[in-house]
């Protein structure tokens, strides 16, 4: 039987959100907590679900637990990112680095007035994940037609990872900005055995929170898992913490099993991604080219969070400020748990246990 809080041990020992400081270092000199800069890809959509552009800091308010947070980062599209650390935003105050905090702003005086931010956020880090089971069999091909398509369109700024799945997973191309590598892991893939989504997404994101910057990962999946340990609500909840946009693109087949429809639109909305489902090929196109078109208008926004004795789940809530703005739709994840972590007093990281590459997660019984 599967033990539902199970990942909580695995998130422990995979997922580091942000950087460390001490909490009462001459009493307990190996404890330490996470402090998060927490990062928010940010959808504006009017009525229409037509993109608005050209919003500025000031015309959002972020929320976390209720209490109001400053902005400390803010990018528009494929813009590099801006810091906003020691400017005047939000209710006319300063942006102050977090008392102890080691932030690459703080350690790096280029960083800090904004001129290195470009490598390290510009574009996103997409993970593309095929599902290559035996569901898979019927319209193979033009779902790596339509992959081939996405990969192709994606920013120059973007870099891309392709991976497929079926009971293990397979990192056929590795993040990398080279397009021709990843087009060439796609149509290498075949199809065969069963389905171990959960499993693999998980693995997925794990390996997506490597890296700096916005992490999105976009799953090609025909719906039904039959193999996977691992619950679908806690790898959601391991995508929010971690900050991953997940969309979701389906067959019509998977549409007609509640279950997986279910699942695939409660995962996506909840880390501020969306789910498709497509009737044949043409729409499979047309899902990525909306995925696209949604990674080049997204608003990057970061905060520091202010004191807050909450360690356990921890809601956000993104609004727009002024009246002509509060007709528009702001999507976004709706929060996320904070991970404490222990350390040697050398500074070192305590041993753990992360799921290695090929393994699969493996469910705890009773």
């Amino acid at each position: 039987m599967l033990k539902k809080g199970y990942l909580a041990l695995v998130t422990t020992a995979l997922l580091c959100l942000g950087t460390i400081t001490p909490i009462n270092a001459q009493q307990n000199p190996e404890l330490h907590v996470v402090v998060n800069m927490v990062q928010l890809n940010v959808a504006v959509t009017d009525k229409n679900g037509n993109y608005v552009t050209g919003l500025r800091p000031e015309d959002f308010e972020v929320l976390e637990d209720g209490i109001r947070e400053r902005i400390a980062t803010f990018a528009e599209g494929y813009e590099p990112a801006r810091s906003l650390m020691g400017t005047a935003v939000a209710e006319g105050e300063k942006t102050p680095t977090p008392p102890g905090t080691q932030n690459s702003f703080a350690s790096n005086p280029s960083t800090a007035n904004g001129e290195a931010l470009e490598s390290m956020v510009a574009g996103a880090n997409v993970f593309v994940l095929f599902d290559t089971s035996n569901y898979m069999y019927h319209g193979f091909v033009y779902a790596q037609d339509a992959i081939s398509d996405f990969v192709r369109s994606l920013g120059k700024a973007d870099r891309i990872a392709f991976y497929s799945y079926s009971r293990d997973l397979s990192r056929s191309a590795r993040l990398t900005a080279d397009r021709g590598t990843v087009l060439r892991a796609v149509r290498s893939t075949v199809a065969g055995d069963d389905a171990a989504l959960y499993n693999t997404l998980l693995l997925t994101l794990k390996d997506a929170t490597q890296f700096t910057g916005r992490k999105v990962v976009v799953v090609f999946s025909n719906g039904p898992d039959n193999s996977s340990v691992v619950p679908p609500e806690d790898v959601a909840e391991f995508a929010q913490s971690a900050g991953v946009s997940i969309y979701m693109i389906s067959t019509r087949d998977a549409k007609l099993e509640p279950v997986s429809t279910a699942v695939f639109e409660r995962m996506t909305a909840a880390t501020g991604g969306k789910a498709y489902f497509a009737k044949n090929w043409r729409d499979e196109k047309q899902a990525f080219a909306s995925i696209r078109d949604d990674l080049a208008h997204l608003y990057s926004l970061a905060y520091y969070p202010k004191a807050n004795p909450n360690m356990k789940w921890r809601s956000i809530s993104v609004r727009l400020v002024g009246e002509r703005l509060k007709k528009y739709n702001v999507r976004t994840r709706n929060g996320y748990r904070p991970q404490p972590n222990r350390y040697s007093e050398a500074g070192s990281t305590a041993e753990m246990q992360p799921i290695q590459q090929n393994e699969t997660p493996q469910a705890n019984s009773r």
